[in-house]
């Protein structure tokens, strides 16, 4: 259905392929985040979604077809879709804020978000005296990606 809809509104198998994909994760954080509540199928929610997607790139290209414009609503999801850019938008910073965030609060903030260190073990890897040093150098790196990110986000 999905690739009917783009193929036939001037998009590529590519298009509709990366639009599901896009699709699968805005359904993936909406249930994620708890707050999902479907009252129609699946496939429904996820056309719309689609859909939503498809025309506003479409508009971004300017290449809108009135036959799209025309077609009826069938789920309200502009919300999730802003809600998923927003998160789109916020992760970019996030990465770039990281990238600017400089040794050894990088490697830090790793340790303990992504690789799950406990603080003892981040004190004896980065030399740290003990674990309360480390917490307090965890929070002062956290204080200044916390200052990257809000200068970023401007």
């Amino acid at each position: 259905m999905v690739q009917s809809l783009i193929l036939n509104n001037n998009g590529s198998p590519d298009d509709a392929r990366d639009i599901f994909q896009e699709a699968m994760i805005v359904l993936f954080e909406k249930v994620k985040s708890g707050s999902f509540e479907l009252n129609c199928l699946i496939k429904t929610y996820l056309y719309s979604v689609c859909r939503r997607l498809w025309l506003k790139r479409l508009s971004q290209q300017q290449r809108i077809s009135p036959e799209v414009e025309k077609l009826e609503e069938t789920v309200p999801v502009e919300e999730d879709l802003e809600l998923h850019e927003q998160k789109d938008l916020d992760f970019q910073v996030m990465e770039r804020s990281m990238k600017n965030l400089g040794e050894p609060c990088k490697s830090l903030l790793e340790a303990y978000y992504l690789q799950k260190k406990s603080m003892v073990e981040i004190a004896g890897s980065f030399g740290y005296t003990n674990a309360d040093n480390a917490k307090n150098q965890k929070y002062k790196c956290l204080m200044r990606l916390k200052k990257l990110f809000s200068q970023y986000k401007k």
